[in-house]
């Protein structure tokens, strides 16, 4: 369970948080030591699908890597595009954006996020998988950008970075042993997650955060313990023939393929059907 405490830490409310991030769903802000998260309107959700969609299609055509560039993190661009589908969102009928594809992707996230967090909150509280949270009688904190301020009543511990930034900048240090070091930690803290009856279906390394020398899930909207999600995510990374690809990873081993295979190696090795059954404390497949 959330730690309690009598009131929000000083340094919540003493500065503006700047802000650290954001994801379809949310928007974190931090202090030194936390973070708190603002939950993204419904139309802002949408119109970020309705962007991410577009993007992917078309990432392959834009000049200068502007596709890749603009799909892999937010950016200033990208917050203009999503603000400017937002307002079209609000004078355009409905049925124009709810297309049966968009709206069923909507509904499996809100569906998937709901679930996640509460999956995380019964298994993976109190455990070192994840960040601790505090909770407190609600506070306003200023933050950086809109709206400006918030009400909060809980945070979260701030990692140090996120773990697709750290193995990022070790590769670009030339320290592939500690690359390999760090995602061999993600992949323990994968079946270590398994262990306690829980598999991400958005196991993405920048989902994952750095404290100390753990790993821990940042994003719980992925979680899930029925067998029916977790063997249709194996089925299709069963036809994943370069899982570094897949996970960003292209770019830290450009011009090291030996490492990039050993990692390759090591993945469909541990992240197989037999793999997450063994590590599961029940019967999976009943």
């Amino acid at each position: 369970m959330p730690r309690a405490i009598a009131q929000a830490p000083e340094e919540l409310t003493r500065d503006r948080l700047k802000r650290l991030g954001e994801g379809i769903g949310k928007v974190v802000y931090a202090s030194e030591h936390w973070v708190v998260r603002r939950e993204r309107s419904p139309r802002e959700v949408l119109a970020l699908i309705i962007l991410w969609k577009v993007l992917r299609k078309r990432a392959q055509i834009l000049p200068f890597d502007w596709g890749r560039k603009l799909v892999s993190k937010p950016s200033t661009l990208l917050r203009f595009l999503r603000i400017l589908i937002q307002a079209m969102i609000a004078v355009v009928p409905k049925s124009v954006w709810y297309s049966r594809h968009i709206a069923q992707v909507l509904q499996t996230y809100r569906s998937r996020d709901r679930r996640g967090e509460k999956l995380a909150r019964t298994h993976l509280a109190d455990t070192q998988l994840m960040p601790e949270t505090i909770t407190f009688p609600p506070a306003t904190v200023l933050v950086g950008g809109w709206p400006g301020w918030l009400v909060v009543d809980e945070a979260v511990e701030r990692v140090e970075e996120t773990l697709d930034r750290r193995i990022a900048t070790l590769a670009h240090a030339g320290d592939f042993e500690s690359v390999e070091l760090w995602l061999n930690r993600f992949l323990r803290t994968r079946q270590t997650g398994w262990r306690r009856g829980l598999f991400s279906v958005d196991a993405h390394l920048k989902n994952f955060g750095v404290i100390g020398e753990r790993v821990v899930l940042l994003d719980t909207g992925g979680l899930t313990d029925r067998w029916g999600d977790i063997s249709a995510k194996l089925s299709l990374d069963e036809q994943v023939a370069e899982p570094h690809v897949q996970l960003g990873l292209d770019q830290v081993f450009a011009g090291h393929p030996e490492l990039a295979q050993r990692f390759d190696d090591r993945w469909h090795k541990l992240v197989n059907r037999d793999s997450v059954i063994d590590n599961w404390p029940e019967d999976l497949t009943r």
